[in-house]
């Protein structure tokens, strides 16, 4: 068994609505042999993945994977619930989905569900090397490769603080963006992002981080504002920490002015030689250090998020408890194979860690990691209870007192922190502080969630919801309205439409097209920007109020969505294009791709849909969300019937568009004041335009402005670049429109043939990468409709060889009856328009549907350079 290919889908996609990763694999000569039937094979399975008993398989019931393991079942199925199981094992318990499917010959595609990409692509390498061990009657470690997984995914995945955060903000239907590959979330979309990095707000100040960083500093500001304090001072030498710990009084803390996580700090020091040893471990962090008087007590945490006291922890130092048999050392790794503790922030607790804190610490009992222990005797490994060095913790919100709460919330608010971990040494924190001679002794920023969410005793506290409520206090702003749309043809002017009506509302668009990303009108990528990384620069832009993005097919089949859910999706229609591509063979297999798009919107949003394309049954069992119909009919059946059901729907009538909302028929605007229809005559922007309106209705913009914003978009290189715009050049016309399938060609030329032209010249291509038959297909239309082709071919030939498509595409011009002298193969979409327009004649039209908008452009300005007569460029006449 061999890996051949493996794609990433990092948002809802063709195979499920959760992040997925699918590969393709070879299973050779293994693919008619159940595993069954090969040796000792399903025996090791079991051993090696005990979990696979709790896998219902299609089955429906627990043990159902089994059953089929032990009727006889094949690698790719065996393969596809591995990796499921894997990442289950490294503590991923929400994986749940997978499938394997037959390609061809022995070729499967096997699709599984990931939380975090590293770790699946890790359990397919890791999977593969198991199985095929086992398939060759050989042990493998399974083990060992999940500690390596673990390992290596340490410092990507996701800690418990963070996690609890994205888990909280997606139950609220918050769209949440991981940034980077550390603890950096951005919440929401648009204007109503929130970002936060592990408990650190986008409205932290960083002046307050600094602050409860330095600790002295941090201890000056608390007991200018009358909180209790540990007495000392600061120490940048030996010889200062001695000085301090004779002028305060033995037992003291040594720790560095900016350590974290409990690093370097050493406690209840009793003499100089210890107080020289500690020094000597804080240094090593920063050589000046803070040396203070131990405050007798316990280590208490108090989570503080915006004024308000939200959880509090005792956290208990790491300890082992005596057997009489292990010594210390082999009572921490056995503590440490507890499945709580994990590297880092990975598990609610982390793995004890051994360094000269601890060895020093069992030194000063008279102790060392050989020592055994009794039955049931307690050795404290640590004095600090910090659980980034394997403490434990218990839940004592319910009992904290009054007098510590206020203390704890002054406290943030001194040191400026808008979320604050404060840490409280008390015996008691029931009772006040003041009255037991307990302290604050520090304030942190970023505080850990662990403790209070997953505390080792006592009751957890969903303090990520805190947060959220902080960050969030009007949870209906939490994202802007996202708009996608998709088809076959119109996808970028609908898209186009859609911005312009909103940016008349005097709204902040960021739109993705065909030709590029658009923040507020202005591009700022050219290109074709309609795959999920486009998606994503509009989404995180903070000034974004609404997003329109045209989704296409290759970015949905290569990557999924590049958005959660929408509030809004539009399919205009769907035809045979991209037929052989990706795996989509069939017209059925294209509408499901497309569906995604409809599948994918809130269920209060709603889904456009053309009540006139053929699809459109299929489609609307996909949705479940509300519809907006669109028609050119009035009387369209399916347009009649949602009407009558008090749905939302637009028609053409008597060259008015109207908009149905129920019983109530509002009109729009004629389609003969639409430049963009041309006096009526480009029916396919008709359409665009019902739908824009349906998507824009939906939304609750004012039919007026929808009206006003469709009578002042135009077919030019600002508003709609590339999709029909007339250039009157001498005496005849260029149209530069981007078709590239036959449906589009058809309609281009349905509207040229209303423009009272003398001959239609065309200079048509297609990529290469449709079928030969939809090539010759296109000839065959082009062919028909035009009296001369000049036949070209795109600089991307996408695996054709050169003249491969222009062959064909000839094929299908001479079957409509064209003679050589009716049509030229010029290879160049720019030579070919400017021979075109040097040949031309009084009143011809010349139609370019071009690769490259820029070629296009410059082969004008060549002719523009030579020719004489009236020719403005950059105000393009449209007729």
């Amino acid at each position: 068994m061999k890996l051949i290919d493996e794609r990433v889908y990092t948002g809802r996609n063709i195979y499920s609505h959760k992040p997925c990763i699918r590969i393709t694999i070879d299973v050779e000569d293994m693919a008619d042999i159940p595993t069954k039937d090969i040796e000792n094979f399903n025996n090791r399975l079991k051993e090696a993945f005990p979990g696979l008993k709790n896998h219902k398989c299609s089955l429906g019931y627990v043990g159902g994977f089994l059953q089929r393991l032990k009727e006889g079942t094949y690698l790719p199925h065996v393969f596809e619930h591995v990796l499921i199981e894997m990442q289950n094992m490294l503590g991923f318990d929400k994986v749940k989905f997978g499938k394997a499917r037959l390609v061809e010959n022995s070729i499967y595609n096997i699709i599984f569900q990931y939380e975090l990409e590293e770790a699946g692509a890790l359990c397919v390498k890791y999977g593969m090397e198991c199985l095929n061990a086992f398939i060759n009657n050989k042990d493998y470690d399974i083990k060992r490769a999940i500690e390596e997984i673990e390992k290596s995914i340490e410092k990507v995945r996701l800690g418990q603080s963070t996690l609890a955060i994205y888990n909280e903000a997606l139950k609220r239907g918050i769209p949440v963006i991981r940034i980077g590959k550390n603890s950096i979330l951005q919440l929401g979309y648009g204007k109503y992002q929130r970002r936060i990095e592990a408990a650190i707000s986008d409205a932290t100040s960083t002046v307050s981080v600094d602050i409860a960083c330095d600790k002295l500093m941090t201890k000056n500001l608390l007991k200018s504002a009358c909180i209790p304090v540990a007495e000392g001072d600061v120490a940048n030498n030996i010889e200062d920490v001695i000085k301090i710990c004779k002028d305060i009084g033995y037992p003291v803390v040594i720790k560095p002015v900016d350590g974290n996580q409990g690093r370097g700090v050493t406690v209840k020091i009793a003499n100089d030689e210890d107080a020289a040893k500690a020094y000597d471990i804080a240094s090593k962090i920063n050589k000046k250090v803070i040396v203070e008087k131990y405050i007798e007590g316990k280590d208490y945490r108090v989570l503080v998020v915006n004024g308000k006291v939200c959880a509090v922890s005792l956290r208990i130092p790491p300890f082992v408890v005596g057997d009489g048999v292990h010594s210390i050392k082999e009572l921490i790794d056995i503590e440490n194979l507890n499945p709580q503790r994990g590297y880092g922030h990975e598990k609610p607790l982390t793995k004890i860690v051994v360094d000269d804190v601890v060895i020093n610490n069992l030194k000063s009992m008279g102790l060392n990691l050989d020592y055994i222990p009794i039955k049931d005797e307690t050795v404290y490994l640590r004095q600090n209870a910090n659980l980034s060095t394997g403490g434990t913790s218990k839940d004592c919100t319910d009992i904290i007192h009054p007098d510590n709460i206020n203390y704890a919330i002054r406290a943030a608010e001194a040191i400026g922190l808008d979320i604050a971990g404060v840490d409280i040494c008390t015996n008691d924190i029931s009772k006040s502080i003041s009255l037991n001679k307990g302290a604050v002794i520090e304030v942190n920023a970023s505080p850990g969630l662990r403790m209070h969410i997953n505390p080792t005793h006592g009751k957890g506290r969903n303090v990520a919801a805190d947060i959220i409520d902080y960050l969030f206090p009007n949870l209906e702003k939490t994202s802007i309205p996202v708009i996608s749309v998709t088809g076959t043809n119109g996808k970028t002017t609908t898209t186009r439409m859609i911005g312009h009506i909103f940016s008349m509302k005097g709204m902040y668009v960021g739109m993705t097209t065909t030709g590029g990303i658009y923040l507020n009108n202005k591009c700022v990528l050219k290109g074709d920007t309609t795959g999920p990384e486009s998606a994503y620069t509009v989404l995180m832009d903070k000034r974004v109020e609404v997003a329109v993005l045209e989704t296409a097919r290759g970015g949905i089949v290569k990557r999924g969505l590049g958005y959660d859910l929408a509030d809004v999706g539009v399919i205009t229609n769907i035809s045979d294009d991209h037929l052989g591509i990706d795996g989509i063979e069939t017209i059925e297999d294209l509408i499901d791709v497309k569906s995604l798009v409809a599948e994918a919107v809130k269920d209060y949003g709603y889904v456009v849909l053309n009540a006139d394309d053929n699809s459109v049954n299929i489609l609307k069992q996909r949705v479940k969300s509300n519809i907006v119909y669109f028609s050119k009919n009035a009387e369209n059946i399916i347009i009649k019937k949602h009407i009558l059901n008090g749905g939302l729907a637009v028609f053409l009538k008597d060259n008015f568009i109207y908009f149905a909302d129920g019983e109530r028929i509002q009109p729009v605007v004629d389609v003969r004041e639409i430049p963009s229809t041309l006096d009526g005559k480009l029916e396919y922007n008709i359409e665009n335009a019902m739908a824009a309106c349906g998507a824009c209705a939906a939304l609750n913009i004012d039919i007026e402005l929808i009206s006003k914003g469709l009578k002042t978009f135009f077919l030019d290189a600002t508003q709609n670049p590339g999709r029909f715009n007339v250039y009157n050049v001498n005496n005849f016309k260029i149209i530069v429109d981007y078709g590239h399938n036959a449906e589009a060609f058809k309609a281009v030329l349905n509207s040229m043939k209303k423009m009272e032209a003398k001959r239609l010249i065309g200079i048509i291509g297609v990529p290469g990468d449709r079928m030969d038959e939809s090539i010759i297909r296109c000839g065959y239309i082009c062919g028909c409709g035009f009296d001369f082709i000049y036949i070209k071919e795109d600089v991307d030939k996408r695996g054709r060889n050169e003249y491969e498509v222009a062959k064909l595409l000839e094929h299908g011009v001479i079957q409509s009856g064209k003679k050589p002298d009716d049509y030229k193969i010029i290879l160049d979409e720019g030579e070919a328009l400017y021979e075109a327009m040097v040949n031309a004649k009084e009143g011809d039209i010349i139609a370019v549907f071009y690769e490259d908008y820029g070629a296009v452009i410059g082969a004008i300005e060549k002719y523009k350079n030579k020719a004489k007569g009236d020719f403005d460029l950059k105000n393009i006449k449209v007729v």
